[in-house]
Parts: C-alpha cells; sequence; structure tokens
C-alpha cells in the first residue's frame, strides 16, 4: 500500500519514511536505504530523522546523520508528555546526579557549590532547574525545541531561555561570565563533542565548571545507538575534555535512566577549566 501511495504521490515525504520504517522492520535493508534516501531527496533538513536510520543501516557515517531539525520536531512533538515519560516510564534522574557529582568536586575543590552564573545545555522543560536553581544567582537555558522552552518558561526559574543551537547559544555567550556550563543527558545527541567543550570552555570563567551526564559504551570513539541516540566511550570523553582545556573532577560510570527495564550505561562529568584555556578568548 505504502509502495503504491509513493509511486502515485512521490512527494509525500511521510509516506516515503512510513515505507522505509515498513521495509526496515521486514529486514528489506537496500528497500529500507532507497525509501529513506528518497526522504532526504525531499527533505534536505531531514524532520523525520532518515539520516538516523540510513546511518543505523550502513548507508552513511553516523557523525552527521543526527540533524536539528529532527531533534527540534521530536522534541516539540514530545514536550506534553515529556516530563511524564521521562520521570515515570525511564525512571529518569539525570539533574539529581549532575547536583550531587558537582557537589562532590566542589567538595574536593574546597569550594561552596555556589555558582553566580549558570548555563544550562539542552534544557528541555527545565528539570534540572529545580535542583540547581538554589546554588545559582543566574540561571539561562537554551534549547533546540520552542515547545520544550515553553514548558520550562512556566517555572519561572531561569532569567532568560532561548531556543536555538547549544553551540552557538554559548558562542553568543560573554566570554568568561558564566561560572558554570550543565548538560544533563543532552549530549546525547551530539556526534562529536569537542565543538560544545570548546564553545564551553570560552563562555565559562577560568576555574568554572562543565558538567554533564551523557551516554557511553565500553568500546571506543562514537556509537550511534539503536535507540538513535549517540553513546561516547569514557577515553572519547576524557581526550574532548582535555583538548578543549578542562580537567576532570569526576568522571565515573552511572546510569540516569532505564531502557526496557535495564539501565542505560553513562557517565557523569564534572570538569573545571584551566586557567588559561587554549579555547578561551583573550581578555579585551
Amino acid at each position: 500500500m505504502l509502495a503504491d501511495l509513493v509511486a502515485e504521490a512521490p512527494h509525500f515525504i511521510a509516506a516515503w519514511f512510513l515505507l522505509g520504517e515498513a521495509r526496515e522492520a521486514g529486514g528489506d535493508s537496500a528497500g529500507a536505504i532507497d525509501a529513506y534516501e528518497n526522504v532526504l531527496a525531499r527533505d534536505s533538513a531531514d524532520m523525520l530523522g532518515a539520516g538516523l536510520r540510513l546511518a543505523r543501516l550502513g548507508a552513511r557515517g553516523a557523525g552527521d546523520a543526527m540533524s536539528p531539525a529532527f531533534v527540534r520536531t521530536l522534541f516539540d512533538q514530545y514536550a506534553p508528555r515529556f516530563d511524564t515519560a521521562l520521570r515515570e516510564g525511564l525512571a529518569y534522574r539525570g539533574p539529581e546526579v549532575l547536583d550531587a557529582a558537582v557537589r562532590t568536586a566542589c567538595a574536593a575543590a574546597g569550594v561552596p557549590p555556589r555558582f553566580h552564573h549558570a548555563i544550562d545545555l539542552g534544557c528541555g522543560t527545565g528539570l534540572a532547574a529545580p535542583v540547581f536553581a538554589p546554588m545559582v544567582e543566574v540561571l539561562v537555558g537554551v534549547d533546540l525545541s520552542p515547545a520544550m522552552i515553553e514548558k520550562a518558561r512556566l517555572l519561572g526559574l531561569y532569567a532568560a531561555l532561548e531556543a536555538g543551537e547549544m553551540v552557538a547559544f554559548l558562542k553568543e555567550q560573554r566570554a568568561g561570565g558564566a561560572d558554570l556550563v550543565l548538560a544533563a543527558d543532552a549530549l546525547c545527541y551530539l556526534a562529536a563533542l569537542e565543538g560544545v567543550f570548546q564553545a564551553a570552555a570560552c563562555a565559562l570563567a577560568p576555574a568554572g565548571w562543565l558538567a554533564f551526564t551523557l551516554e557511553t559504551h565500553d568500546g571506543e570513539g562514537m556509537i550511534l545507538r539503536d535507540t538513535l541516540r549517540y553513546a561516547h566511550g569514557r577515553a572519547c570523553v576524557a581526550n574532548a575534555l582535555a583538548a578543549s582545556g578542562f580537567v576532570p573532577a569526576v568522571l565515573d560510570p552511572v546510569s540516569t535512566r532505564t531502557e526496557k527495564g535495564a539501565p542505560v550505561p553513562g557517565l557523569v562529568c564534572v570538569a573545571r577549566r584551566a586557567a588559561p584555556s587554549p579555547w578561551a578568548s583573550p581578555s579585551p
């Protein structure tokens, strides 16, 4: 039926995508690849995530498979049920894991867990805000999804919120103006970590903190999981931090969610910006 539909209406992008999913589920990889390529030919922004499916099928590299348009569309649709799905369905505890790690790192450094200006990357509906707002004077957030941003705005805990891409947002910030950059389970939508780490180094003051959770795996480098999220090996994370001028205070295995009843392997990291950082902008 779907094959007949796209034959009659070849510009019906959603039908091509559904055809790809049906063929993939039926074990017809070649047919699925053809359908997904037809999606991309008609929607270069890739709102439906055909590039990720092609990467999962081995038909393209994983590094550039995650389009911003796909992430935006996914979470715009997900926003109304996001909190319930994560907290109740996946036993999500990313903000709490980050909070404990930040407090551990600060205690080891002999400094109080108090911050003047914090940036919440991939803030979503603001699940991290109630946890971190009590220790932050000014909390700002950024997320690709406008619908998620509107949910976060209802909390009244952010001084500012912006719908946009996290690396671009960091680059727009005053150099050295932040003392905490956090990302609770947001980096699993990035294939490469260096860009966001380097941008964070520019936004952070000397000795500022970068705190995040992400998904991991036992191998090297980055992989695209069947869930269509990226997982990064521990060495990959450590190398990207070092190259961006960060020294980890905490880099521990932890799971922040469950899927199909099993914990998803992850890492929690709190790293301090070296002074000077090779990626920090020079003082005016």
